[in-house]
């Protein structure tokens, strides 16, 4: 029997207690031996900075793959392809790559003026520097923004087909959700994996 592949998500740590705290859970976790752990960032792109002291720091001392997200969110195209550059350099080759939640307060996404209009923008100019393996998000249970599941299901191909590696769903509630849903990912001729997100 194959034993299931894992990856664990953190927050980025917003104090210095945090950090041990994240510390000591990425140690506790690491003998499961995940596939990759990622670190996100936060509604409007607050934690940005802290993200990359975190993912620069995981990548350097835990021994695991970690994975950085990146969204669009308060940020041109150079600023935010000099933040994937950064990451490339500190060794980091996989990213999440995500539209972002809008900032708390907001009336919904706004693009910034220079930046990225959407997470297919973001996925294209990602996939053209050939430096990552690029994930990206999948909603079994209907985005909030989304027409129906139909429309969900064709964005994701679009995602894929802008160059994204693989996908991880949001999380959801009985398991017969994601199983329909991957089928009809398959049905619309989406063959990259998608990865199931529970949350513990």
């Amino acid at each position: 029997m194959t034993t299931p592949q894992v990856s664990f998500e953190f927050f980025p740590p917003q104090n210095l207690q945090a950090s041990f705290r994240l510390w000591d859970t990425v140690q506790t976790l690491a003998p499961l031996k995940p596939r990759f752990v990622s670190v996100t960032y936060g509604a409007g792109g607050t934690t940005r900075d802290l993200t990359r002291e975190a993912v620069a720091t995981l990548h350097k001392s835990s021994g695991l793959n970690v994975a950085a997200h990146l969204t669009c969110v308060n940020a041109s195209k150079a600023e935010t392809l000099d933040i994937a550059d950064g990451f490339a350099a500190a060794g980091v080759s996989e990213l999440g790559a995500l539209r972002g939640d809008p900032p708390k307060g907001s009336n919904g996404f706004e693009p910034h003026p220079e930046g990225f209009a959407n997470s297919l923008e973001l996925i294209s100019a990602l996939a053209d520097t050939d430096k990552f393996t690029i994930r990206v998000g999948a909603y079994p249970e209907k985005h909030p923004e989304a027409a129906d599941m139909a429309a969900d299901v064709e964005w994701l191909k679009r995602k894929i087909d802008a160059g994204a590696d693989e996908a991880i769903t949001q999380f959801f509630f009985e398991a017969d959700t994601f199983l329909r849903f991957r089928d009809a990912c398959a049905k619309a001729g989406i063959d990259a994996p998608i990865l199931p997100g529970v949350l513990p």
